[in-house]
């Protein structure tokens, strides 16, 4: 098991680190790499909740998570909300013999939230200016790092609950060595930017430490609001498709509620000088 989590948690660093390296010769590379996500976050939770059969809504949604990644900041963005609303209702209207409301309510409100959520990654790119990887890096390291934080600490001393009828292996323990790891990882991340440089370009270490503290606790926000999903469709994992992570949903369910508040921050106390 954790030899299984190893191998894919590096493959998914290697994506990552991938679409990092080439982002100045290919800048669609994270465009793509919300899109694919976000295509198959919504296959995940379509197929969680017993509606992949429901075709005339999972293909507007499918469409919907595919297309916004590549319009952000554009007349279409914009648009692609408004036609997503109306096709996907107008598919309750003549269909609703066969679909109900709360199943086109559940599939529109997640196909909102995963796109929309994972988008703003494009958008903390933009706010970095000539350092925009940088700033992505530590939007998604920001909801792993207390990720592993939490698994290990929770692990090695975990023993008081911290929500058993949600998820009961989460442990205050490990709550706190999310906090902990993810502080210690955002300024570990500045460090290294900076001697990268040369120390040419400062980096705002508070904004770090707020990124880490605050990130932490959104981490388990958005972890313990999948883990109810699931545990509502009695599934363990959203798929298979990551072996000891489980789903694209388990790896970034975290990342959904993460990205959003360091788009936020990073707006009012950028990273690195403008």
């Amino acid at each position: 098991m954790l030899k299984s989590r190893v191998i894919s948690a590096s493959i998914l660093i290697l994506f990552i680190a991938a679409v990092v390296v080439f982002n100045d010769i290919f800048p669609l590379a994270l465009n793509i790499a919300v899109a694919a996500i976000s295509f198959l976050g919504v296959i995940e939770i379509v197929k969680a909740l017993g509606l992949s059969q429901k075709l005339v809504l999972l293909l507007p949604s499918l469409a919907f998570a595919a297309v916004t990644p590549f319009l952000p900041g554009t007349y279409w963005h914009s648009a692609a909300y408004y036609i997503y609303t109306v096709v996907l209702f107008s598919s309750l209207i003549f269909y609703h013999d066969s679909v109900t409301f709360r199943e086109t309510g559940v599939i529109y409100s997640m196909t909102m939230l995963i796109p929309t959520a994972l988008e703003t990654l494009l958008s903390i790119r933009s706010c970095g200016g000539s350092h925009g990887m940088f700033y992505v890096i530590i939007a998604v390291f920001a909801a792993w790092a207390a990720d592993v934080g939490a698994f290990v600490a929770g692990t090695l001393w975990g023993k008081h609950k911290l929500c058993p009828s949600i998820s009961p292996k989460k442990t205050v323990e490990g709550f706190i060595g999310g906090f902990v790891l993810n502080i210690a990882a955002m300024l570990a991340f500045g460090f290294v930017f900076e001697r990268f440089y040369g120390g040419t370009v400062p980096v705002n270490y508070l904004s770090l430490a707020l990124i880490g503290l605050f990130s932490a606790g959104l981490s388990v926000v958005g972890d313990l609001s999948f883990s109810l999903i699931k545990r509502s469709c009695h599934i363990k994992d959203f798929s298979n498709i990551l072996p000891g992570h489980g789903g694209i949903l388990d790896r970034f369910d975290s990342v959904i509620f993460v990205a959003p508040f360091v788009l936020l921050l990073v707006q009012q106390f950028p990273i690195t000088p403008p």
